[in-house]
């Protein structure tokens, strides 16, 4: 990637860590402007908002800050998002609400008031997960917020396409970030599911020497930002990609029989197993 300068804006939900973190440092390196949001002021950071993009007041009164600063943006990357695991019927209202408002309603949020200062040639970068693809058990809540921001991003696709701004949804298969580290982890359970609910937890979170580094996933995103046509969708990982292929023939159930097999947490991630 050759260094370019350019006066293109980017603003970044999440910027302060993991892919958010890894997308700003890339896009500074190649000349781009990057204005980071996220919860969490971090004095050190030129170009920061401090903002809680699932308040849709907040996200206003940011993206006014920007207008009157910076007069349009080019990019909006919406990365600000969270996991959580647990058994559905035993996850409480207010986590459930939670995961839904950050990972959806905050890109919906930034949506209605980014769109209004970007022209033709902007993009709206949407990072997902092959979660939208492929489903976990004990997973379902962050799998389901994910399918749903990608069909938010086809959808709008469509809606921007006469204004001449593109959106696309990059889903990345495990990285290795603070996700795991910070997911609201709910081992509550009952004589039905027994420890499968913490098995599974474990045995996926047990992955983490496996999972690619962010920094693959931000030159994905940031060579994204170049083309003139961007595809509805991108999956970064080698073997999501071919996972996702295969099952263009395959069953559904036939990865559901598989994927419950192996991640359903039947066995203890512990030495010797049960």
């Amino acid at each position: 990637m050759k260094k370019i300068q350019n006066d293109r804006i980017v603003v970044i939900t999440g910027a302060t860590s993991g892919i958010g973190l890894a997308c700003k440092n890339l896009y500074e390196k190649f000349g781009y402007k990057v204005i980071s949001l996220a919860r969490n002021r971090v004095e050190e950071l030129q170009d920061f908002f401090s903002c809680d993009v699932s308040k849709a007041e907040e996200v206003k009164v940011v993206f006014s800050q920007i207008k009157k600063k910076y007069g349009q943006i080019d990019i909006l990357l919406n990365n600000a998002g969270y996991g959580i695991s647990g058994a559905v019927e035993l996850i409480d209202d207010e986590n459930v609400e939670n995961l839904f408002k950050v990972n959806l309603i905050g890109c919906i949020n930034c949506y209605k008031y980014a769109l209004p200062l970007m022209n033709r040639g902007g993009k709206i970068i949407n990072i997902s997960s092959v979660c939208a693809f492929f489903p976990l058990p004990y997973r379902s809540l962050y799998c389901a917020s994910k399918a749903a921001l990608n069909m938010l991003s086809y959808s709008t696709k469509m809606e921007c396409k006469p204004l001449g701004i593109q959106v696309t949804s990059v889903c990345p298969g495990d990285t290795k970030t603070n996700f795991t580290k910070n997911r609201v982890k709910i081992y509550t359970t009952n004589h039905r599911y027994k420890d499968r609910i913490e098995n599974a937890t474990k045995q996926l979170d047990s992955r983490e020497d496996k999972r690619m580094l962010p920094d693959k996933v931000a030159k994905v995103i940031v060579n994204l930002s170049k083309k003139k046509r961007l595809k509805p969708y991108i999956i970064v990982g080698t073997k999501y990609k071919i996972l996702n292929f295969f099952m263009r023939f395959l069953p559904l159930s036939w990865l559901m029989f598989f994927t419950e097999r192996f991640f359903g947490g039947y066995k203890s991630c512990n030495k010797g197993g049960k």
